[in-house]
């Protein structure tokens, strides 16, 4: 069996995100923080095995802005640094 770690991603704004304990070859998280019509924020994010995969989630962000009627959003991508005890908090 393979040997669990944690897997974190520092937004530039200095959200944290930790995912694990897991085995995943995760190498990049993503985030949507898109803005509603109402003036709500929603949060939308997931984990890559690759920065090409995470890129992809760009262009299915844009779809999802069209078809639900986001006033804009931001898309983020991190990569995520491996360790093998979870961050203090």
């Amino acid at each position: 069996m393979a040997r669990k770690f944690y897997l974190t991603a520092t937004m530039p704004d200095g959200y944290v995100k930790t995912i694990g304990p897991t085995n995943a070859a995760f190498s990049h998280y993503w985030r949507i923080v898109a803005v509603l019509q109402n003036g709500k924020t929603e949060v939308f994010w997931g984990h890559a095995k690759t920065l090409a995969e995470a890129r992809g989630k760009q262009a299915a962000a844009a779809d999802a802005a069209r078809q639900r009627g986001w006033t804009r959003y931001d898309f983020e991508i991190a990569e995520l640094e491996r360790t093998s005890e979870p961050p203090c908090t």
